[in-house]
């Protein structure tokens, strides 16, 4: 397994482990069960720590990219996107970890801190989703936003003129 396959393999779990955790952090609001928040924010660790592997992952995977012939351009794109997404996800995680000890130690502040972090978890999102669609356009054509579907078709007549 090279790089380029290793951030494949591991890169949407960032994106994909705080959805997961936002759902059950709002559960724990919905139902008011302080268990399912500790679940959360366990959860939101988790998604913190994967951040820092597809991150870190992410070099070799353009010096693979590149060398394929990927536009350098969408690769800086990604990569621009990529430090913002890192940057609130390694926050989200830090909170998480200020809101599962304040949670357990039963502060008054922990459902404030919950909140903040179902709030932060948003913006994550936010990020996660553009960080993956710029990603996703280095290599696939047909999820930018410049991609006419028809233009390969238009052209395949044009040279049967006899």
């Amino acid at each position: 397994m090279n790089e380029a396959h290793f951030h494949l393999a591991v890169n949407h779990l960032p994106i994909i482990i705080p959805a997961i955790a936002a759902i059950i952090m709002a559960g724990g609001f919905i139902f008011k069960s302080e268990i399912v928040k500790r679940t959360a924010y366990v959860i939101f660790i988790l998604g913190a720590i994967s951040t820092f592997v597809a991150f870190s992952s992410g070099e070799g995977a353009e010096e693979i990219v590149e060398h394929m012939g990927a536009d350098h351009h969408l690769i800086h794109e990604h990569e621009e996107v990529a430090e913002k997404f890192a940057l609130c996800s390694h926050v989200l995680g830090l909170l998480s970890i200020i809101g599962l000890w304040a949670n357990y130690k039963r502060k008054r502040f922990s459902n404030i801190i919950a909140a903040l972090v179902l709030v932060a978890s948003l913006v994550v999102l936010f990020f996660g989703r553009q960080t993956g669609t710029t990603g996703g356009e280095i290599m696939h054509k047909e999820i930018r936003a410049d991609f006419k579907a028809g233009a390969e078709e238009e052209h395949e007549g044009e040279y049967d003129a006899d």
